[in-house]
């Protein structure tokens, strides 16, 4: 355990940073999900040119931001909270809300199980089937949410990076809607897919009063260092989130970023057509080492089986790290074991060093 953190994420570049010594430059990060093309040429530029307008409050009410999100995702802006990063929401809307019984699918990104322990709910899990690759099965699924408060779903989900289509998760909100069961649905990496629309739930938000949406922007346009997010309710959830947080919980430069980012139509394009190409060149060239069993990924990110390696996900992460190459250790994950780890999808040449060093390690194929 590093920090006060019981859950270890990946990303962590200043403890690797302080352990050697060395600078950001010299290391290669597979541990964090972040876009691989990096921080684009508008959002550099507006930053730039906002630092001025930091000795003022941010807007409180996040007008322009919050229409930039109303108009590119198309939803009613009275909808809309922004955060601080979307795990900023979470654990507002799991304090508000105080749940008691509170399902969570494993494994699945960690933070939902920490915001709902943090505001004293009893977790349940529904644990994933390796057999079945992880895809999550919403009829056993709809079966599990009797007496349940509130249930979490990532889609796509990390760290397995498995698909739900909107019409499946329909099914499983007409069912949450009868068993008085909130629904939150985590659309963090949804951006990166270019046939979202068959996937989001945005357009269900008026028909299903149970249904929150969170959504990161910090991914898909790599300002994680910013921290922004918002989440997508009924007006009721909404005056709710905006009564429980910091009125200016997202400062002023991340608020600027996001506007920009939101109407940058050519870096949305290329960076989905980018990664679309790098992570099935990545998935191909993993699946060429015999010791590795990759999951086919929806997204920036790839869960690989390492049991053939004889080594633990520690283990093999302790070793790249003496390459200065991060890798996440899925070790903690409820739902998997030592015997997984996932590695982000950067740029190509990037991705040629990780496979060369796993080639190299593991004997090759």
């Amino acid at each position: 355990m590093s920090g006060l953190n019981v859950f270890e994420h990946g990303g962590n570049l200043y403890a690797k940073m302080r352990e050697t010594g060395g600078g950001l430059s010299e290391i290669l990060d597979f541990s964090a999900n972040i876009n691989p093309l990096g921080i684009s040429d508008k959002i550099r530029q507006t930053l730039h040119e906002s630092l001025e307008s930091i000795i003022h409050y941010p807007d409180a009410q996040g007008y322009a931001l919050k229409n930039a999100i109303s108009q590119h995702y198309q939803v009613d802006s009275a909808s809309i909270t922004i955060g601080n990063g979307a795990v900023e929401l979470m654990y507002i809307l799991c304090h508000m809300l105080a749940p008691k019984r509170v399902l969570v699918t494993a494994p699945t990104f960690s933070e939902y199980e920490c915001a709902a322990r943090a505001s004293g709910a009893n977790i349940e899990y529904f644990y994933l089937d390796e057999r079945d690759n992880f895809e999550i099965d919403i009829e056993k699924l709809t079966k599990r949410l009797t007496d349940i408060d509130v249930i979490f779903i990532c889609n796509p989900n990390n760290p397995t990076g498995t698909l739900l289509t909107n019409k499946q998760l329909e099914k499983l909100l007409e069912v949450a809607r009868i068993q008085n069961t909130y629904v939150v649905i985590d659309e963090s990496f949804i951006d990166f897919l270019p046939n979202a629309v068959t996937y989001t739930c945005r357009h269900l938000l008026t028909q299903y009063e149970n249904l929150i949406i969170l959504h990161s922007l910090t991914k898909f346009y790599a300002i994680p260092g910013l921290r922004l997010g918002f989440s997508l309710a009924s007006p009721r959830i909404t005056m709710m989130l905006h009564a429980g947080k910091d009125p200016w919980n997202v400062n002023t430069l991340a608020q600027n970023a996001g506007v920009v980012a939101l109407s940058d139509n050519d870096y949305q394009r290329i960076s989905q057509d980018y990664v679309a190409e790098a992570k099935i060149e990545l998935y191909n060239n993993l699946l060429a080492i015999k010791k590795l069993k990759p999951y086919l990924p929806s997204v920036n990110f790839i869960l690989i089986n390492i049991k053939e390696t004889a080594m633990t996900a520690k283990q093999l992460r302790n070793t790249m790290e003496k390459h200065n190459i991060l890798i996440r250790d899925c070790s903690n994950y409820p739902g998997l074991s030592s015997e997984y780890i996932r590695v982000a999808v950067k740029q190509k040449k990037q991705n040629y060093i990780l496979v060369d060093t796993l080639k190299r390690l593991l004997g090759g194929i």
